[in-house]
């Protein structure tokens, strides 16, 4: 049963803990400030960020806000122009890309689907950073190649050509290879579009127990907040290119945090039953389309 306890009224100037033991950062931005080509504007500014092995950071903001532009420099594939980016303690900037690719998979927003490829044969790719010059597949890579299709649902699927799949078949296929890839950095760009409701509960199940059990450093944007607010380890607010506040859902995700980041009215309520938060748009009285009165005033929804 939902109820709408005293979660709208959680303090909004709790200051988030953004601040974990940087001895163990598997991904740190510092002072971060990326774009694509001058003149472009800056997608991403003066942005401090860190992710730590065991945990999920989910990445939560309006469209435009830098999430996608954050993840590109994590994963080494954007280069800040100013500020630096660590992996593991040491600059991405001078790493080998090899190096890069045998700990960090990326899940990106929109995937080149594969044309005339199998689910496993796409699936395989996976292990490209751990075989020789020759790509062959051994033993080894089959098996984990196997558990990878077991754990998103695709051992059905494995002989289906890519191209001829649902668009969250498709995403699962992208997120099964990244777990081939035995990666010790995740990021994943919007993986559950696409996904049905038992997909999307069945994939941050699937990252919740991964990153437990490897040790993996997830980082994840999402725009179900909901989701967010039942998996996340921590959350992190960007609007405008710029970081507005990182740390634990119930010191994040409140309803004056989201409103600035959104500039949307949530509603902000706590599920009995798991103790998550949960977040319901909330349409403007009739008396107030005109400003006259605030959405949060109207009957039966408390004020902050």
């Amino acid at each position: 049963m939902m109820t709408s306890p005293n979660a709208p009224h959680a303090s909004p100037d709790a200051s988030p803990d953004a601040s974990p033991d940087l001895g163990s950062a598997a991904i740190e931005l510092r002072k971060v400030s990326a774009r694509y080509a001058r003149g472009d504007g800056e997608p991403l500014r003066q942005v401090d960020f860190v992710a730590t092995p065991g945990e999920i950071v989910c990445l939560l903001g309006p469209n435009g806000a830098g999430k996608s532009t954050l993840l590109r420099v994590a994963s080494g594939s954007l280069c800040p122009y100013e500020g630096e980016a660590l992996l593991f303690g040491e600059p991405m900037a001078r790493m080998d890309r090899r190096h890069l690719a045998r700990t960090v998979a990326v899940v990106a927003q929109n995937e080149t689907i594969a044309l005339g490829f199998s689910v496993r044969d796409v699936v395989t790719m996976g292990r490209a950073p751990h075989q020789g010059s020759w790509m062959l597949a051994g033993a080894h890579d089959r098996k984990i190649v196997d558990a990878a299709l077991d754990r998103c649902d695709l051992e059905s699927l494995a002989s289906r050509l890519v191209h001829e799949l649902s668009g969250g078949e498709q995403k699962r296929v992208a997120i099964a290879r990244a777990l081939a890839q035995e990666p010790r950095v995740l990021l994943l760009d919007e993986p559950a579009a696409f996904l049905d409701v038992r997909h999307q509960v069945d994939l941050c199940e699937l990252l919740v127990e991964q990153t437990k059990l490897k040790q993996l450093a997830c980082v994840v944007v999402l725009h179900d907040l909901n989701l967010a607010a039942s998996y996340a380890s921590r959350v992190a607010l960007l609007k405008n290119g710029e970081l507005l506040a990182c740390g634990p859902v119930a010191e994040v995700m409140t309803y004056r945090r989201l409103r600035e980041t959104f500039s949307a009215d949530l509603y902000v309520g706590l599920n009995d039953v798991t103790g998550d938060r949960f977040f319901l748009p909330m349409r403007h009285a009739s008396n107030g389309i005109d400003g006259s009165r605030p959405p949060w005033q109207a009957p039966g929804i408390q004020g902050p």
